[in-house]
């Protein structure tokens, strides 16, 4: 067979028969980077994405707007939410919003802090490169260092000491993750909230926190005392054939027929649930006018259209049992509560259904109320870092008072220096957003680690006269600072052992917009 000139070279081969074939597809409208070019687009794009979140690190740190395709504004600081906002087409970027992701995930604060880590650690491997030092020792080195670092971190932590009845130290630590935050002058409220949330729910024993149990949400008769609660998944409607039907109704008779048999079936209904002593009812699926007023007849409150976690959360807290059929029904199922009440609120008289002296205390609702839909969203992930920062201690108590500098001992190789230079990058962050001087900063701090050996000495950002971090109440959980440096050098190691790219040309993956 003859092949002809347009044929490209590694493009066309021929079998032990002499059948040509393709061995990779549209290799000419591919675009291919190797080598240490592909370690320079990796890079690039990391230190883009850092370099954004760069400015929201610590208690000056700037909030970002974040208007999404649809016009919607969103007011934040908050790493995951900025990257999750973000609209970024480079795999490594991509990668970059997954660190942030999974740093909430995990431990819930400190989304910020690993992206900024993850940023410095890449850009010091970007000089590693240029001196010629392969990919692979440099990633080794960064494993290595990250080891002493935990291991130094484990050895000047505190155990923090707390109970349900000393809540203080609770307080105070997650008042340290909302100091940064746009609710940051109500952050002691809003950590009481948190860490009374958290305590309801704990299982001390085990060492864990079940957030199913706590709902943070943004938004009949009027009030039932003593409350029975009947938990239903079956509307309040008349049965109907599981199987294709039609019904053929010609005469007035035949409706009045039709019309009896529905009443007669949802009084049924009403009956078989009064009869067990309830007097209100939860009902996850909705009901006609008719039942409506049968209920209201019966003096039986009723709730329709409830959520499914929801439903799940109120036989939780009320000791009931969610039940499938009418039939099933009995007084052994139903819920109990000292007080339901309906709140009304606002300009717009917005409704909320309160259950409250609840038989179960182990299902948590925090309500929040704010001036705009910006801001209650704001405080919603604030108050979820709260909750994760208290829920973080109640699992591993131990504690470290410095939130920006790591010290790393015996830096013999190069990729273990740059690891310890990454780590003051957090440093200079927090300098360079409170308005301070970034390198004079880190130049008196490191001249007194190096005197006073003093571990708990960090950047004094909001200007109250000390640098040591324990008399600010600057906490920080051991598990959110260890986490922290795993995910960032994990993440680097990855990024580092990529050295070959393969895209289509007219998809430009590589060209990514600086700021």
């Amino acid at each position: 067979m003859n092949v002809g000139p347009q044929a490209r070279p590694m493009n066309l081969a021929f079998d032990e028969y002499g059948r040509p074939f393709i061995i990779v597809k549209d290799q000419e409208r591919q675009k291919r980077l190797t080598g240490i070019d592909a370690h320079k687009s990796h890079i690039l794009a990391a230190k883009s994405v850092a370099n954004c979140l760069r400015t929201s690190l610590g208690p000056k740190g700037l909030d970002k707007l974040m208007v999404s395709p649809d016009g919607d504004l969103t007011v934040t600081n908050d790493g995951r939410t900025i990257l999750e906002k973000m609209d970024v087409d480079h795999e490594i970027a991509k990668l970059m919003v997954q660190l942030s992701k999974s740093q909430d995930d995990e431990i819930g604060d400190g989304t910020t802090g690993v992206v900024v880590l993850a940023g410095a650690l890449l850009e010091q491997a970007d000089v590693l490169l240029d001196k010629g030092i392969h990919a692979t020792r440099i990633a080794e080195g960064y494993e290595q260092a990250a080891a002493i670092a935990i291991r130094h971190l484990e050895s000047i932590a505190d155990k923090f000491e707390f109970s349900r009845d000393n809540k203080e130290p609770l307080i105070e630590t997650a008042m340290t993750t909302l100091g940064s935050k746009i609710i940051n002058r109500l952050h002691r409220k809003f950590a009481e909230i948190a860490v009374d949330a958290v305590l309801s729910v704990a299982d001390f024993e085990r060492k864990d926190v079940d957030f199913e149990l706590i709902k943070v949400e943004g938004k009949m008769p009027k009030r039932v005392s003593d409350a029975r609660i009947a938990i239903l998944t079956c509307p309040f409607e008349p049965p109907k054939p599981k199987t294709k039907h039609s019904l053929l109704v010609q005469t007035v008779e035949d409706y009045e027929k039709l019309r009896e048999y529905e009443h007669n079936k949802f009084e049924e209904m009403v009956d078989q649930v009064k009869a067990t002593g309830a007097n209100l009812v939860i009902c996850q699926w909705g009901f006609d006018d008719e039942a409506n007023h049968l209920l209201l007849h019966k003096q039986l409150p009723a709730v329709r259209w409830v959520g499914g976690p929801e439903i799940e959360l109120i036989a939780i807290a009320t000791g009931g049992r969610i039940v499938p059929r009418f039939e099933e029904l009995t007084a052994e199922k139903l819920g109990r509560a000292g007080l339901v009440r309906e709140l009304s609120f606002g300009t717009t008289r917005e409704r909320m259904l309160v259950i409250e002296e609840c038989a179960n205390s182990r299902a948590v609702t925090i309500f929040i109320r704010g001036g705009n839909s910006m801001i209650v969203e704001e405080a919603k992930r604030s108050v979820h870092d709260a909750l994760c920062v208290v829920r973080n201690l109640v699992r591993d108590s131990r504690i470290v008072m410095q939130v920006a500098d790591t010290e790393t001992p015996g830096l013999e190789q190069y990729a273990m220096r740059a690891f310890a230079e990454a780590c003051e990058s957090i440093v200079l962050a927090l300098a360079d957003n409170s308005g301070f001087g970034p390198i004079e900063t880190l130049g008196e701090l490191k001249a007194r680690h190096a005197t006073e050996d003093n571990p708990r000495l960090g950047v004094d950002c909001l200007q109250r006269g000390t640098c040591d971090m324990r008399e600010q109440k600057v906490i920080e959980t051991l598990s959110s600072k260890r986490a922290q440096l795993m995910l960032a050098v994990q993440l680097c190691k990855m990024i580092l052992k990529i050295d070959d790219i393969r895209a289509m040309e007219d998809k430009q993956e590589y060209s990514y917009p600086m700021g």
